[in-house]
């Protein structure tokens, strides 16, 4: 009886020694290693396993978002700037990742580098900016398949920010400023022409009807104050019937006022 009392204490304890329990989570996955040979991928849950025959080695798999700080990089025209990038990623095959280079993270950093080089090398700088929505997806289209050998899913890559040399910013903004003054010399322009073309109209009203300026003219007259001097040509004869219908009003008023003074 202690024989059986000791044997099974002694695999109790080994048991204990032996078996190990490891709880993958959901946004987890585990590498099970049998005697160091890579023998299968294990979803989520409650395993037990035995040591030191076994391992499990438990690898994220969520989406990883980084900012790949900025790259110095030339431009077909020799410019240097740099350029910053915003990359998404999650590990599609978490044995590759792990088996097929030290640090994936690193190495996706430097595909990310190579190919930005490049693709930027074949463009001006005026290209440049015209395109920075296009060079984000083609440098998404030429890593992809890069990241996908090392077991990572690129999901995208953007450009973040781009700096340009200081002497380039002062030319950029005296452009920019050149295109805000010529705009707004259009719009003065077309204002002006808009004034000339209402002028235009009233000139060929007044040729057709010529009372009608000196009407407007007497309306003026009427309106202005002050000791104003007009001098107007004999041959405007409506307006001199006008001026005379005025002053005509004036004396009459005059004279009633005296009558009703004596």
């Amino acid at each position: 009886m202690e024989y059986i009392l000791i044997i099974a204490l002694v695999l109790i304890v080994s048991a204990a020694l032996t078996v190990r329990r490891c709880v993958i989570f959901e946004h987890q996955r585990g590498l099970l290693y049998s005697r160091g040979k890579f023998a299968a991928v294990l979803p989520p849950g409650d395993r037990l396993y035995f040591r030191p025959f076994h391992t499990i080695t438990k690898v994220d798999v969520r989406t990883v978002n980084v900012t790949i700080p900025g790259q110095e990089v030339l431009s077909s025209d020799n410019i240097g700037l740099k350029m910053s990038l915003a990359a998404s990623y999650r590990l599609a095959d978490p044995y590759l990742a792990l088996s097929q280079v030290v640090n994936y993270q690193e190495t996706l950093y430097l595909l990310l580098q190579l190919n930005l080089r490049e693709i930027i090398s074949s463009l001006a700088v005026d290209d440049l900016l015209a395109q920075r929505e296009a060079i984000g997806q083609q440098l998404y289209e030429k890593s992809t398949s890069q990241a996908a050998g090392i077991g990572l899913e690129l999901l995208f890559v953007n450009i973040k920010d781009i700096m340009f040399p200081g002497e380039l910013k002062n030319i950029f903004a005296q452009v920019v400023n050149a295109r805000k003054e010529g705009l707004a010399a259009l719009e003065r322009a077309r204002g002006e022409s808009a004034a000339l073309r209402s002028l235009a109209n009233a000139a060929s009203v007044f040729d057709n009807n010529p009372n009608l300026l000196q009407l407007r003219l007497f309306q003026v007259l009427e309106k202005s104050s002050g000791n104003t001097v007009v001098m107007l040509p004999p041959e405007n004869n409506v307006t001199s019937k006008l001026l005379d219908k005025a002053v005509g009003k004036s004396g009459e008023k005059e004279r009633r006022l005296k009558n009703k003074s004596t």
